[in-house]
């Protein structure tokens, strides 16, 4: 493009037609930077295609938003499974207990119908016997007969007779009857016992739906994630455990030997023992267990029987202050007492926590605190 150039006197004409040139050369690039078609070279702060790098404590440096919604979800999800796992033990457990109610009533029922076999043959003996005699009435053949003596004599025998006969079909009555009771008792218990294994069934499925949702969010995440999420995870429980040895309860227990009686000792031998083993919701060993699998089979190797489920162990067993647990108590967790760990000292317990995790070692106060019972 030429643009006309005018000369004047005293004025370099060549300096005049370079900064007119200069001045539309400038005119027209803040054009089109005004039109957004130039991109200047200016430097460009890109995002570090790296994921953040775990601190000093091995933790992320920062964790992105996504992994903290993922990880309060999966928190979720397994808490909601872990409240269903209860229910499922507790449902199995009536079951058990509904079972056997069932074969003790059966084992009744068994004695009543032998003990009326008997008295079935003893009647039909009487029967018999009236038969006999021509069916005179024990009164009538001692009207009939013909010495005194014998008269007298078979006045007490009928009395006896007839005492031993009302017995007799008193007897039938009773058994009778028991046997219609336990009809009916029977009739509850089956009603029961599909009652609980309805209950088990939707414990079960609960279970099984709340882990399948757990394992496809965790599935969505890239290796890197997942393993972000799980430095996540001990961070979180690494400031819960600080948090509580920092309180009257923890600092009293942190650093404190566990004064175990014998009983504790051997709960907790047991207990440490299955480090390691993998967690399986509704499992008793001797190869996976869950939380109150764990503590149940751990007080069983002690000669203690406790209940199967943390809720019925949080509810039957004698409660002690947090401050004065020793080792081999049962410290129970969350409002509802779906979790259960046991103390092993120095601020510590053993528990079996989640699926896809092993019966670990952990902070005592890694999880909130319900309270503590000590089985023996």
């Amino acid at each position: 493009m030429g643009f006309p150039v005018r000369r004047s006197g005293g004025i370099d004409g060549g300096a005049v037609t370079g900064r007119r040139r200069l001045a539309v050369a400038t005119a027209l690039v803040g054009a089109l930077i005004s039109a957004g078609t130039v991109v200047l070279a200016a430097p460009v702060a890109h995002a570090d295609p790296r994921p953040p790098q775990p601190s000093a404590t091995g933790t992320p440096a920062a964790s992105s938003p996504r992994l903290e919604e993922v990880h309060k979800e999966v928190e979720a999800l397994y808490r909601k499974a872990e409240a269903a796992t209860d229910a499922y033990n507790a449902a199995g457990e009536q079951l058990r207990l509904q079972e056997k109610s069932v074969a003790d009533l059966n084992r009744q029922v068994d004695a009543a119908r032998q003990r009326m076999e008997r008295l079935r043959k003893e009647t039909g003996a009487l029967a018999r016997a009236q038969y006999r005699s021509g069916g005179l009435t024990p009164q009538a053949q001692l009207f009939f007969s013909a010495s005194p003596d014998t008269f007298l004599n078979g006045v007490a025998l009928a009395r006896k007779g007839e005492q031993a006969t009302r017995g007799l079909l008193a007897q039938v009555e009773a058994v009778r009857a028991e046997l219609e009771g336990y009809a009916k008792a029977a009739d509850e218990r089956r009603r029961a016992l599909e009652g609980e294994r309805r209950k088990k069934e939707a414990a079960k499925k609960e279970v099984e739906a709340r882990l399948e949702e757990a394992k496809k969010l965790e599935s969505r995440l890239e290796e890197k994630e997942r393993e972000r999420l799980r430095q996540l995870e001990e961070e979180r429980a690494r400031q819960a455990q600080a948090k509580w040895l920092g309180t009257d309860a923890g600092k009293g227990l942190a650093g404190r030997g566990s004064a175990a009686t014998g009983d504790g000792k051997r709960a907790v031998d047991f207990a440490t023992a299955q480090i390691g083993k993998n967690y399986v919701w509704g499992a008793e060993g001797p190869d996976t267990y869950d939380c109150s699998g764990l503590t149940l089979k751990a007080w069983a190797a002690a000669g203690r029987a406790i209940p199967r489920t943390s809720q019925e162990q949080w509810r039957q067993l004698p409660k002690v202050d947090v401050k004065d647990m020793r080792a081999g108590d049962l410290v129970i967790y969350f409002g509802d007492a779906s979790h259960v760990g046991m103390y092993v000292g120095d601020g510590t317990i053993v528990h079996a926590p989640r699926p896809g995790r092993q019966v670990t070692l952990a902070g005592a106060g890694t999880m909130p605190i319900l309270g503590v019972v000590r089985p023996g």
